[in-house]
């Protein structure tokens, strides 16, 4: 397989990735504003599946296609800083996934399924989990779209 297909390979992963992290923020959004629990927990639920079959995947692509295009490009990985620095980035929104997005996610799904009336539903604890969860969120996607710009301006060199 030539450069030149890897690097496409390794692009088209990152459209993905990157799409999905940014539309689970957007449509979560969205959720929240109806204030319908059935609706959120639909909602959350969609954004666990949707890393687990596109996010997950995406990294795996993302990383095995941009470490076989440097290396089929003969581009030094840890040599070239716009290479290291987003390998760098990336590896945070990972760590910001794993540690902190992913169990925010979890508490918030748990908290939504719950067949109390919305009426009972004690909205300051969700609020909280919700900010925390957007915020941790909003890292995982600037990392990495970082890592994108310095990728795609090939800075620094």
């Amino acid at each position: 397989m030539s450069y030149s297909y890897l690097k496409l390979i390794h692009l088209v992963a990152v459209v993905l990735f990157m799409g999905n992290i940014i539309t689970g923020l957007f449509w979560m959004a969205f959720a929240v504003k109806t204030k319908d629990l059935k609706i959120m927990n639909h909602t959350i639920k969609g954004i666990i599946k949707a890393e687990r079959y596109f996010t997950i995947p995406g990294v795996i692509v993302i990383t095995t296609g941009g470490f076989l295009a440097a290396i089929y490009g003969r581009i030094p990985i840890l040599g070239t800083g716009w290479i290291f620095w987003s390998l760098v980035l990336f590896s945070i929104s990972g760590l910001v996934f794993s540690f902190k997005t992913a169990a925010l996610q979890t508490k918030i799904y748990k908290l939504t399924i719950s067949t109390t009336p919305s009426g009972d539903f004690n909205w300051a604890i969700f609020h909280k989990i919700y900010l925390e969860w957007s915020r941790w969120r909003l890292i995982g996607i600037l990392a990495p779209l970082a890592a994108f710009v310095m990728m795609t301006l090939k800075i620094p060199q």
